[in-house]
């Protein structure tokens, strides 16, 4: 039986187990326990290879258990840990069920070692988490859940397509370093890049993470695409095609987070920013830019977290998350005013806070690579990091016009989630060589040189320089009362009209087709009717030597045929 305790198996027993416990307290334990039970086993496991099945003749390695994998299943441990506390309140079965199996899944992909199981996995993050969109209960989370229900089995359905081109092409479906020159590993790639929010994939995370409750949206934020992350780490490390992928996500993210007036969707527009950075890191393909992705996929869950639980807070106390109808909240919710800036200066990557300790290592991964023009894309990425996160979640929430809005305070068990995460970021922040230990290569790095201090700290004091001038001149952008679409426009706009406009054509066709087959038709009737009909030519009476005359004719007819 102790071989089936691996990290996934717990939380699918826990999910299996939750609706057993009544719901409350009892079950918000059991909730917590599950996820400190996965980790415990994970470091109990070791490194190594767990649980092969034969499956139809293919070996299926179901755990395995490495530097890279570790690093990312402990952030998950964690990350379920965190959203779980923070969402005790909760009394809704579904969700409770729905985030566990959700974390398991991405735990279980995380630990596959070959194609076959990753793929169950895969599926399994979409089926779970789909239910946290739907259960905030409304017309527009049913079809926003839709769409992204459609996104992620569409993932899973190209995944299985190249996995299987894959294995006839090499006879292997191990999970591991691939080269990208088929189509097999090309619809790998894809398949990858739809939930790791490429360019003109992503916008079923900017549509489904704020149409999510207030605690999904906290789950969501972890799991799916630094999920994607790490497969990526895994199969492509030193593709150059994701450096200008990753150099896309980073420029294009930061005008639209600038612009939206929906909080939530300004965290889903930075963390397409952030996704950008690992993207790059891992097109760079080089151990120290490697641990730069591991590290800053550890800590950009937990900032991002953060920061999600702190506009969440400000949601499930006031009913809106809008930049235009908030401001002056400094004044009834200090605590999760302090997390919130926690969590915005480490995401801009202030020193002393966890960012600075792994954006560092991606920046100086791409400058030793003689990256220069990739490396002043980090750096402008970084200042709209700074903007729309550092400055304009915490500035528009707590600090802008007094909205005359005077809510209560955070429930405690969502400032306790704040809290831990907050501790994470300035714990990483103060103390990196905690982090770099788990990284998945050795390396010998120091974050906090005078040159790293000094440079971020100018980009940082420069960058808000720069941002407050455009605020006072009146040329930043501001955020608009309105659904802001980028390539979704494609999607809502584009294309219904071009198959509205298609259906129109093929209609009318359609309907020319129909209306001269019916005329042909009615002539080809009439004119039978004409001569065969009760009125018809041969309905007359004909003289009887002319009827006999007829058959005459005709038994000649057959005779001769008969003979011949």
């Amino acid at each position: 039986m102790h071989e089936f305790l691996i990290p996934p198996f717990i939380f699918f027993f826990g999910a299996l187990l939750t609706p057993v416990f009544p719901a409350g307290w009892l079950r918000g334990i059991w909730t917590l326990i599950v996820p400190i039970a996965a980790v415990a086993i994970l470091f109990h496991l070791g490194d190594g290879s767990y649980l092969n099945v034969n499956f139809y003749g293919l070996e299926l390695e179901l755990c395995r258990v490495d530097a890279l994998s570790r690093i990312f299943v402990i952030v998950f441990c964690l990350a379920a840990l965190l959203g779980n506390i923070y969402a005790w309140h909760l009394r809704d079965t579904t969700q409770q069920v729905a985030a566990l199996l959700y974390a398991g899944s991405a735990v279980g992909a995380t630990l596959a070692g070959d194609l076959i199981t990753l793929f169950f996995y895969w599926e399994g993050t979409a089926i779970a988490s789909v239910f946290l969109i739907w259960a905030r209960g409304t017309e527009g989370a049913y079809w926003t859940g839709l769409r992204y229900l459609i996104a992620q089995v569409g993932s899973g359905v190209v995944l299985i397509a190249g996995i299987v081109l894959y294995y006839f092409q090499t006879g292997s479906i191990a999970f591991d370093q691939m080269e990208l020159g088929s189509l097999a590993t090309w619809m790998i790639l894809f398949a990858f890049g739809i939930k790791a929010a490429f360019p003109f994939l992503h916008n079923w995370m900017i549509d489904a993470y704020p149409s999510a409750t207030v605690t999904g949206a906290v789950i969501l934020s972890a799991f799916t695409t630094k999920l994607a992350i790490y497969a990526l780490a895994r199969t492509f490390a030193g593709e150059e095609l994701l450096i200008y992928i990753g150099i896309v996500m980073v420029v294009f993210t930061v005008i639209y987070a600038q612009i939206e007036n929906d909080l939530r969707r300004v965290l889903a527009y930075s963390l397409n920013n952030q996704l950008g950075f690992m993207v790059i890191g891992v097109g760079v393909g080089t151990e120290l830019a490697l641990n730069g992705v591991a590290g800053h996929a550890f800590v950009h869950i937990l900032y991002k977290s953060l920061l999600f639980m702190a506009v969440g807070a400000v949601l499930f106390r006031t009913g809106t998350a809008k930049a235009t109808e908030l401001g002056g909240l400094y004044r009834t919710m200090p605590l999760t005013m302090i997390f919130c800036i926690i969590g915005a200066m480490s995401a801009s990557a202030f020193p002393l806070f966890s960012a600075f300790a792994t954006k560092s290592l991606i920046l100086d991964g791409v400058a030793k690579e003689g990256l220069q023009l990739t490396w002043v894309v980090l750096v402008f990425g970084s200042i709209g990091v700074l903007a729309h996160a550092g400055i304009k979640i915490p500035y528009e929430a707590f600090f802008s016009k007094d909205s005359g809005k005077r809510p209560k305070e955070a429930p405690s068990h969502m400032l306790i989630a704040m809290g831990i995460a907050a501790a994470f970021c300035l714990g990483i922040g103060f103390a990196p060589s905690l982090l770099y230990r788990a990284l998945p290569f050795e390396m010998e790095y120091v974050a906090y040189t005078t040159s790293h201090v000094v440079g971020q700290v100018q980009l940082l004091l420069f960058g808000g320089l720069g941002f407050v001038i455009l605020v006072l001149s009146g040329i930043a952008p501001v955020a608009l009362k309105a659904v802001n679409l980028d390539f979704d426009w494609v999607t809502r706009k584009a294309l219904p009209y071009l198959f509205g406009y298609v259906a129109s054509a093929v209609r009318t066709v359609w309907g020319g087709i129909t209306d001269f087959l019916n005329r042909a038709a009615e002539g080809a009737f009439f004119r039978m009717m004409h001569t065969h009909g009760p009125e018809g030519r041969m309905a007359r009476q004909w003289p009887t030597g002319a009827m006999v005359l007829s058959i005459a004719i005709l038994l000649a007819l057959s005779l001769l045929i008969n003979f011949v």
